[in-house]
């Protein structure tokens, strides 16, 4: 499948908007060199060409076909670099809506023995409503201690190796050992624990299913046992009260650990023991992906990891130059967390209010249900990976593409292109496979186009 032609038109004549060689500075001030450069007073570009501002080391500027001025105050580059959308917004843009980006790099670390953790929640980004996401590390034996809490808890494994240990309601006991990839479920109230493995241990993100939890609000087991009277104690584990003298006085969280066996070697196998029915771990990049022009998507939700009730996601690798195409979700919000790469996403709001946004690795996005947008790589060498998450049991989405191409070829037209037959026609002959395609490939102009611009 082909992009539809009206957006390779738009694309191509992007590419041929009026060319500026200005003389930018290197990241390092080292020798200068002559680079296309869009933030200048006399760059022309009415079709809102994206700019990797990044990979080109541009100083983005508030200059758009000849509007704008330059900037006289201090200037915060590498955070204009990183957000050039802001700093010089496409045309389109529109209107007043609240942030929808936020950066782990500018959540507050806590730093544990063997590890650290930090967050972010709606007291970091407002508009992270129905998810709290939380970056985790833990080293080699470092384990994050045995806990609960009343939130759903969905991870995915980002690098290393990780044991997880979990408990069902029927008493059924789960130990698996993950990798890069796998993800893990845990719902409401089961009690769990995590540990590094490896020599580098693991580093994680996880996913609650309430933008207003806090990782400090979770039920820990030394906190509970150091706030219990030791003759409680005692008489619940029927011990004796001074078994209890050298327990923490307070919580452990995330502490050093010995290095675990083998599964088989440590679970305990007394007459009570039984293994768990349920499976709270999935290996989502070893789904097999769907196959697009642009990239591939492994979509995980509770029909195909049935525990996950609360929490469905897709991975997307998005290839240089592709678009996750125009969309929207009618479910649940998208919170997305990008893993590689840099991309901008517009996001349509209804009433003429449009934003867009820059993003690159570790940064977290927002965008409402219902609300349409894209995600497109901005770079021409590099792919963009990310994870889209909702609050959801299955995911869903709309395509705009779809939705256009099985609407009648009449009602089309009347609506987009009523004073020009001939775009009309194109547009119709590029939409005519409505076959689904969510990460779109780009597509060079034919010859004949090329001659008519």
């Amino acid at each position: 499948m082909h992009l539809p032609t009206l957006f390779v038109v738009l694309g191509a004549c992007s590419a041929l908007a009026a060319p500026v060689e200005q003389q930018t500075l290197a990241e390092n001030g080292n020798a200068h060199q002559r680079v296309e450069d869009p933030y200048t007073p006399d760059y022309r570009d009415p079709y809102d060409k994206k700019v990797d501002s990044i990979g080109k080391k541009l100083n983005p500027l508030p200059w758009r076909n000849g509007d704008g001025a330059t900037m006289m105050g201090p200037q915060n580059r590498a955070r204009q670099r990183q957000n050039p959308d802001l700093v010089r917004p496409p045309s389109t843009d529109h209107g007043n809506m609240p942030n929808m980006r936020w950066s782990f790099t500018d959540s507050h670390i806590r730093i544990e023995e063997g590890g650290w953790t930090r967050q972010t929640t709606i007291r970091e980004l407002p508009t992270s409503k129905e998810l709290a996401g939380v970056n985790m590390r833990l080293e080699n034996g470092v384990i994050r201690e045995l806990h609960w809490h009343k939130e759903a808890e969905w991870a995915y494994v980002l690098e290393g190796k990780v044991r997880i240990t979990a408990l069902d309601t029927e008493g059924g006991s789960f130990v698996d050992d993950l990798e890069k990839g796998d993800l893990w479920y845990f719902p409401s109230g089961h009690p769990h624990s995590l540990q590094g493995l490896s020599p580098n241990g693991t580093e994680f993100l996880l996913i609650f299913d309430d933008g207003n939890f806090s990782e400090d609000s979770t039920f820990l087991l030394t906190d509970w046992v150091a706030r219990t009277p030791k003759e409680v104690l005692a008489e619940n584990f029927r011990v004796a009260p001074e078994v209890f003298k050298a327990i923490p006085e307070k919580e452990k969280y995330i502490f050093q650990g010995r290095d675990p066996g083998s599964i088989d070697g440590e679970i305990p196998k007394g007459p009570g023991y039984k293994k768990s029915k349920l499976r709270f771990t999935h290996k989502m990049l070893a789904q097999e992906p769907l196959n697009t022009t642009g990239g591939q998507v492994r979509i995980t939700d509770s029909t195909n990891f049935a525990l996950s009730k609360r929490v469905a996601a897709a991975h997307l690798d998005i290839q240089p130059g592709a678009i996750r195409e125009m969309h929207w979700h009618p479910n649940a919000d998208e919170w997305s967390y990008f893993i590689k790469g840099r991309a901008r996403v517009t996001i349509f709001a209804a009433e003429g209010t449009a934003r867009t946004f820059d993003y690159q690795a570790g940064d977290v996005g927002i965008v409402p249900r219902n609300m349409g947008h894209f995600i497109e790589n901005l770079s021409d060498d590099e792919p963009v990976e990310v994870l889209e998450i909702f609050r959801a049991e299955k995911f869903q989405d709309f395509s705009l593409f779809q939705w256009l191409g099985e609407t009648p070829k009449k009602m089309v037209v009347d609506h987009l292109f009523a004073t020009d037959k001939k775009s009309g026609e194109k547009f119709l002959k590029a939409i005519a496979d409505a076959e689904s395609d969510p990460i779109r490939s780009h597509t060079d102009l034919d010859d004949d186009e090329k001659e008519e611009l």
